[in-house]
């Protein structure tokens, strides 16, 4: 039995599909620090904490497809903290330990201090931007318009500390040395240094001001110092005695001043030298050393000279007073002077 045709009349073709038209999805957005994981691990571990995280994540805004969220600043914070407690502590560790190295002398344990202190602040901070999980390509406008603020703004700071690192290496200035300085009124004074640091190093002076030197200016200009290679200084005194004493005697007792002075050092050997011969004293000078500069220059003097008067005063040496010569030209008026001054002593007899 055969199968009738279809009547091509009644053929219809079937309809085609319609495919219905994809809805774009919403364009993801990327949020300033990674912290989907720590959010997920909390709330694993406690739902309540994990709703209050949910909320703050959700507190917050979008800038060009970048999520800032309370969340996410708060992470921040945190990580930030953690950063500066393990900088400092590491910090802390590291000049423990290299203060237990005898073999170091002051500048090479602070140049030690300094270049570990800077190392573990570079560390911690690549350990903060990996926790953070921080898109770098993201901040590479950012950071480079900051970055070329800094390098301006901070160009002499950046210049102190490379010229602190090169004093500390050539040894040429290193705390405790004692160096001359000058104030703002040009006044020469001099003091120890206490401290070198990032941008300037710490003077003190006998007088207990405290000046605070930029690095640069150290390295640029002439620097003083007194115990660079040797802590000895020598002190110079002045003494005028009459021309009527015995010079021999003179020199014998200035000597015996500085021996019984206990800061003065018996070597080198104290020298008394004939200096000149002025209008009212035969001048000599007291040249003698000591090794404890920062204990003062002015007091040592004063008690070797303090020494020098009664030693004088037992044996007789006189310290002469100033003389002057006064010549007086003779005239008319001179003349009338002296006869008015002859009659009143003549009415006075």
């Amino acid at each position: 039995m055969s199968t009738p045709a279809p009547d091509p009349a009644t053929t219809h073709d079937p309809a085609p599909a319609i495919t219905p038209t994809p809805t774009p999805a919403p364009e993801a957005t990327e949020s300033l620090v990674e912290t989907d994981a720590l959010r997920d691990a909390v709330t694993s571990r406690s739902n309540t904490v994990g709703d209050i995280i949910t909320q703050l994540d959700a507190w917050g805004f979008t800038v060009n497809d970048t999520r800032f969220s309370l969340w996410s600043v708060l992470v921040v914070i945190l990580v930030v903290l953690l950063v500066i407690v393990i900088a400092r502590f590491g910090a802390k560790l590291a000049r423990a330990a290299l203060a237990r190295v005898t073999s170091f002398d002051p500048s090479q344990r602070l140049l030690g201090e300094k270049l570990i202190t800077i190392a573990v602040w570079a560390l911690a901070l690549l350990i903060g931007i990996d926790l953070l999980g921080v898109d770098l390509t993201a901040l590479a406008v950012f950071s480079g318009a900051f970055g070329l603020a800094i390098g301006f703004g901070l160009q002499k700071t950046f210049g102190n500390l490379i010229a602190g690192i090169i004093l500390l290496m050539d040894k040429s200035i290193k705390p405790g040395d004692v160096i001359a300085i000058a104030d703002m009124n040009g006044n020469e004074a001099y003091g120890q240094i206490r401290k070198i640091g990032i941008r300037a190093i710490s003077i003190i002076a006998r007088d207990r001001k405290e000046y605070l030197i930029p690095n640069e200016n150290l390295m640029i200009n002439q620097v003083e110092n007194w115990s660079y290679s040797s802590r000895d200084v020598r002190v110079k005194a002045p003494v005028g005695v009459s021309y009527d004493s015995d010079i021999a005697k003179v020199e014998e007792l200035l000597l015996q001043a500085t021996f019984e002075v206990p800061r003065v050092l018996m070597e080198p050997v104290p020298k008394v030298l004939l200096m000149g011969f002025g209008d009212s004293s035969v001048d000599f000078e007291l040249r003698f050393w000591i090794s404890d500069p920062e204990e003062g220059m002015s007091n040592i003097r004063s008690d070797v000279l303090k020494r020098v008067w009664h030693l004088f005063k037992e044996n007789g040496i006189e310290i002469p007073y100033p003389q002057r010569d006064l010549n007086l030209r003779d005239n008319d008026q001179l003349q009338q002077l002296v006869a008015a001054i002859s009659q009143r002593d003549e009415k006075a007899d």
